[in-house]
């Protein structure tokens, strides 16, 4: 089995991607921002590079992402791609975003070339917008006012589960016949978000609706709850990209990669049913 290093272990993709892992049979280190608290874990800050080094020493592969909050991506996932380089790992599974290869000048894009023109064995993956934001970033207006409340019109998105994500970065860590590709990764289906809002409500029984807010509301909304200007802003661009229509298309890299269909939106949905009935 493989030693393999999970960067970001205390996230929705890296702590579903480090459990399945650890399933499988494999050796894994959680890194993560937060003080081990368990003898597989290891504290790494990506934004100083400490514990950069020590996390790495003597795995095989690994997996990056960028947290959020930063919008330099490249300064922070460049580092482990050259420690990686460094010390010999046999591959390094990048998480993008789908659309970072639209410009080659984005943060995230820039992160990704300096991956593929780095030596090692690599693939990036390309998740569209999560279906757990549901129950996370948009948790609150739902909870609040019964409504999915964001600036993207009637545009759709292929929303992807993230333990789709995980599955998928599992499958790369651990095998080599398609290196040293990307994948975008989407859902099975579009849905506008008052799709999604049905759906919601469906499972929970309650009324949960959308509406479609202006960008500034957006934006003023994320400051007041702290996030730092230049991600709050970030955030609302890149929603605009939903609503340009952006996010509607579909692959079907999941099912080629795993053997299996995307999860729907309905079974997230009755996965997570209780994060809506609080």
């Amino acid at each position: 089995m493989s030693r393999l290093l999970v960067i970001g272990a205390s996230g929705t993709v890296g702590s579903e991607l480090a459990r399945q892992l650890q399933s499988a049979g494999h050796e894994v280190r959680r890194a993560t921002s937060r003080p081990p608290g368990s003898p597989d874990q290891v504290q790494l800050d990506l934004s100083s590079r400490q514990g950069l080094a020590q996390a790495l020493a003597g795995t095989d592969a690994a997996f990056v992402l960028a947290p959020p909050g930063h919008v330099r991506q490249d300064l922070l996932i460049n580092p482990v791609v050259d420690e990686a380089r460094n010390q010999g790992l046999k591959k390094l599974v990048l998480m993008s975003a789908m659309g970072a290869d639209a410009d080659d000048n984005a943060p995230l894009r820039q992160a990704e070339l300096h991956l593929e023109r780095s030596g090692l064995a690599w693939n990036v993956i390309r998740p569209n917008w999560f279906m757990q934001n549901f129950h996370t970033f948009w948790l609150h207006g739902i909870l609040s006012q019964g409504k999915i409340m964001l600036p993207t019109g009637q545009a759709k998105g292929s929303f992807i589960d993230a333990r789709d994500i995980a599955a998928v970065a599992a499958q790369l860590l651990t095998r080599h016949d398609v290196d040293n590709r990307a994948f975008d990764l989407t859902g099975s289906e579009a849905l506008d978000h008052d799709e999604v809002a049905a759906v919601l409500s469906r499972v929970t029984g309650r009324t949960i609706t959308y509406q479609d807010i202006p960008p500034q509301a957006l934006l003023d909304g994320l400051l007041q709850a702290g996030l730092p200007a230049d991600y709050a802003g970030f955030l609302v661009t890149i929603l605009g990209y939903f609503k340009a229509g952006h996010a509607e298309r579909t692959t079907d890299a999941v099912q080629t990669l795993t053997g299996r269909a995307p999860r729907s939106l309905l079974q997230y949905a009755q996965d997570h049913r209780d994060a809506w009935l609080e």
